[in-house]
């Protein structure tokens, strides 16, 4: 007896599993906006050296503003003044002689900075000078969430295997609420770095808790849909985030604005089941059985069901101890297992670096910051769209390793198209994003179907962890155009090729039924699982 039987009896796809989806849509939105959040907050606005400490009471305060930051800022090569050196005093003689700048005495910026706030009123850079010198501090508040994000995979993988994915979501709720919030008044860096850390470390569990409750609780007919509507709360997240960005340009209210949504998941959480699969693994039948007739009666099916009883809910796992704990270690304990986690790993760890390499890029092609969010975030939608389309024609394994051999074509493109066609080096990018995207949300489903129930969470917590290790080395692999320019791009390229090697070695799971047991990954039924 397969779970999948008694789904169908109670109907796999209706009214329930819909109140699940929408449930899991409003908790997922906010998710984006906190992984892009770091591309508002911590944005550099244009500055310079304050120098109205320069202001002697003499020829100085009779200056135009013009004149002051001729006397007061060398100029850069492209002939705007210095962002963080000024002159240790004023250079008169520059008014008329505005070339002769060799060998005069600079210092550091002695009085702080003034910033551009045309387009952002505040935001984190400005609040706690985060430039210059500090420009590592700024870089290092995405790193430090991304950080936490890691640990957060790991953690509440483990523990909704352990305890149950509904009220490990109610844990990620809160905590994500409560630390994103405080975050906002954080009255230092170090105060809003930790915040951040623990803000990304509490926020992961949304991710993958809801990813994985609402796969086990559709039919492998329907679980497509599922997946690719999960990846589109992302989608609508992202372009909503841009509009919400635009019109929101202080860092303390734009982290508000985005976590609100947040109180009204956990007002509505009352009505988040159980995955009845984990209770089935875990040997609670009559919790199952419970969960499972009310789907039955919010699908209209009629009762009694022959197969809603323990004897045969008891029969769906019969190969391993119902009773056993499983952890990370279940992942690699045996060969086969351990062959696809180290295969998955890699293979979020190639797609993530893609996806984030191109979307922290967001000034990179020349597009202003919020139509390059929007551009990026409103492709994803045609690609979702064939996504779905494609994932039972061609098959999981094809689509995904397609989206990152075609991601890696976009990247190699713009390695060639010369700097001064901006317009199509943004177009190539914005393509190469959709493609990128494309790859992200056919994984998530993917690694949902190929991991056992037993470990499901566990397997999901362990790639997530793998993905966020991608996202924090993405902006290294940004930094490297300090090296040749050019060498982000190759990076990138080569990442998504390498990404789409490994997809095309996994085994295909197109109309199969989920895995429940380990067993049934080391002794599989079908020839394609022998491809591990």
């Amino acid at each position: 007896m397969k779970f999948e039987n008694v789904l169908a009896d109670v109907n796999g796809f209706g009214r329930f599993q819909i109140m699940i989806i929408a449930i899991s849509f409003i908790g997922r939105f906010t998710l984006p906006c906190h992984f892009m959040l770091n591309n508002f907050i911590a944005a550099v606005p244009s500055h310079r050296c304050d120098i109205s400490a320069l202001d002697d009471g003499g020829v100085f305060k009779n200056l135009s503003e013009t004149e002051r930051l001729v006397v007061g800022i060398p100029l850069q090569d492209d002939g705007t003044p210095s962002s963080c050196v000024m002159f240790a005093e004023p250079q008169y003689h520059l008014l008329s002689d505005s070339f002769n700048t060799t060998e005069l005495p600079i210092a550091p910026c002695q009085n702080g900075w003034v910033y551009d706030n045309s387009t952002f009123k505040s935001t984190i850079t400005s609040q706690w000078d985060l430039v210059c010198e500090r420009r590592g501090e700024n870089k290092a508040t995405a790193t430090i969430f991304f950080v936490g994000v890691m640990f957060g995979n790991l953690t509440f993988g483990s523990l909704s295997d352990r305890y149950g994915r509904r009220i490990m979501l109610l844990v990620s709720y809160v905590t994500a609420l409560l630390f994103a919030t405080a975050s906002a008044f954080s009255t230092s860096y170090t105060m809003f770095a930790v915040l951040r850390f623990f803000t990304g470390f509490s926020i992961t569990g949304i991710i993958i808790i809801s990813t994985v409750l609402s796969v086990e609780w559709v039919d492998v007919e329907h679980r497509k849909l599922v997946g690719v509507i999960d990846s589109l709360s992302w989608t609508f997240g992202n372009v909503v985030f841009a509009a919400i960005a635009y019109f929101v340009n202080d860092w303390r209210l734009l982290i508000i604005s985005i976590t609100a949504p947040l109180i009204l998941s956990i007002a509505i959480w009352r009505w988040v089941p159980e995955s009845s699969r984990w209770l089935i693994a875990r040997g609670n039948l009559d919790q199952a059985k419970m969960y499972l007739t009310r789907c039955a009666s919010m699908n209209r099916k009629e009762r009694p069901i022959p197969t809603l009883t323990n004897e045969t809910l008891s029969t769906i796992v019969v190969t391993e101890k119902k009773d056993q704990t499983y952890s990370y270690i279940d992942l690699v304990r045996t060969p086969k297992m351990r062959k696809l986690a180290f295969k998955t790993g890699l293979l979020w760890l190639c797609i993530a670096t893609t996806f984030y390499g191109i979307s922290f890029n967001l000034t990179g092609f020349g597009l202003d910051i919020y139509l390059a969010q929007f551009s990026y975030a409103a492709v994803e939608l045609p690609a979702k769209l064939a996504v779905y389309y494609l994932l039972d024609k061609v098959g999981r394994r094809r689509v995904e390793a397609s989206a990152l051999l075609l991601a890696g074509v976009c990247l190699s493109i713009n390695i060639v198209v010369p700097k001064d066609l901006p317009v199509v080096r943004a177009v190539v990018a914005v393509v190469g994003k959709g493609f990128s995207s494309a790859s992200f949300a056919t994984i998530v489903l993917y690694s949902s179907e190929l991991y056992p129930t037993v470990v499901r969470q566990n397997g999901l917590g362990y790639n997530s962890f793998m993905a966020r290790l991608g996202v924090a080395v993405a902006p290294m692999i940004l930094l490297l155009d300090s090296v040749w320019k050019d060498l982000p791009q190759v990076v990138l390229c080569s990442t998504a090729v390498i990404g789409g090697i490994i997809a095309r070695t996994l085994p295909e799971t197109r109309n199969k039924f989920l895995p429940e047991t380990i067993e049934d990954i080391e002794r599989p039924t079908s020839t394609d699982m022998n491809r591990l």
